[in-house]
């Protein structure tokens, strides 16, 4: 995921363990404005998250693609729809604001 941004910072420990994201940034080619980023694995098809977290995408950590997602329009998707677990395929199609970068 490094290798899309740049103006790169990382999270410190604490920043980490209370704020819930990892890395800042800004997409190169994609975007011009800094973003959090969480990119917390994903464990037996499961992606933990939190509506605590203070970062901005979620990245969605894949053999041949990252998947990232907005957090707000996602904790927004869940609330609306009551919904605990979802299908990332079904995420990709219901929100509006996301992006599939192809690992090289």
């Amino acid at each position: 995921m490094l290798e899309f941004l740049t103006d790169v910072k990382k999270a410190t420990p604490i920043q980490r363990k209370k704020e819930l994201w990892d890395i800042e940034g800004i997409l190169k080619d994609r975007l011009n404005q800094k973003f959090k980023f969480d990119l917390r694995p994903i464990k037996d098809n499961v992606k933990i998250g939190s509506f605590k977290t203070k970062a901005d995408k979620m990245v969605f950590n894949f053999k041949n693609e990252y998947v990232i997602v907005d957090v707000e329009e996602l904790h927004q998707y869940l609330k609306k729809n009551k919904l605990k677990d979802v299908n990332l395929e079904n995420l990709i199609s219901e929100l509006e604001w996301n992006i599939i970068l192809p690992k090289s």
